[in-house]
């Protein structure tokens, strides 16, 4: 079983990367990463400008995350694929649906997501949905979350599980991605606190391994579905440096995908 490649996605930095893309890159070159997420960086730089950087930096483009606006403009999701296509990136994730608040606006982005997933394999990269805490929220008995994996293509719709939300949202993360086993090419690795319930609140993200998610069991169950990419993410590191954070979170990391 091969490992997979160890990512971070680029929010930790807050508002770093807009001024100083390629400062934060040689950051996080030096750490140790294989590779960034971030959104769509030809908005503001140059194909040329961006190939360059990472060709420099000598990272990969592990994939990029967009909202669901952008989603539902088709236009704006071939900006996407010519974007990872570009850095030979697979990987188109989505934050958010129509209207989080009712099981019809679940019901209506599956449907935005299934020709989404189908545009996406047609140009040979793949869409992916990542989910929050909030997707656990039920409607007359159902989960939400589940309902819209049960209304998608699991051809054409993967998951991109973030492992702290599901907790958060009040499952097992473990579990979670048994379940999906066949669905989940890529995962956001994030660690935190949260207040308990149905979904939780989330209440402070900390580095890999100073939060309360089982990632040990959470990674053992990712690497049985051996996904090419695994993303650290840390939505703040509050007052440290996040180039802090962002190794003792890798360094954390690494030794849970060596244990396996």
């Amino acid at each position: 079983m091969s490992s997979p490649k160890l990512g971070i996605q680029l929010i930790v930095f807050r508002d770093r990367p807009r001024q100083d893309l390629a400062g934060v890159m040689r950051d996080v070159a030096r750490a140790g990463y294989d590779g960034i997420e971030a959104g769509n960086l030809l908005h503001g730089s140059t194909a040329a400008q961006i190939q360059k950087l990472f060709q420099e930096t000598g990272l990969a483009l592990s994939g990029a995350h967009a909202s669901y606006g952008e989603f539902a403009d088709m236009a704006k999701v071939d900006e996407n694929i010519q974007f990872l296509k570009l850095l030979g990136a697979r990987y188109l994730m989505c934050s958010g649906v129509a209207d989080s608040k009712s099981m019809a606006g679940y019901e209506q982005s599956a449907e935005l997501f299934n020709r989404v997933g189908r545009r996406c394999r047609e140009a040979g990269v793949q869409f992916c949905y990542h989910n929050h805490n909030w997707e656990f929220t039920p409607f007359d008995g159902q989960i939400a979350l589940h309902r819209l994996a049960e209304l998608t293509d699991p051809q054409a719709v993967k998951f991109c599980v973030d492992v702290y939300w599901v907790a958060v949202g009040g499952e097992d993360p473990a579990a979670f991605i048994r379940r999906y086993s066949g669905r989940i090419p890529y995962f956001h690795v994030k660690d935190g606190r949260w207040e308990a319930g149905h979904p939780g609140k989330a209440t402070r993200f900390t580095e890999l391994g100073a939060g309360d998610v089982d990632l040990p069991a959470a990674i053992r169950a990712a690497l049985q579905v051996q996904p090419e990419w695994l993303v650290y993410e840390q939505d703040t590191s509050y007052d440290r440096d996040p180039v802090d954070s962002a190794t003792e979170s890798l360094n954390y990391l690494r030794k849970l995908v060596k244990q396996g």
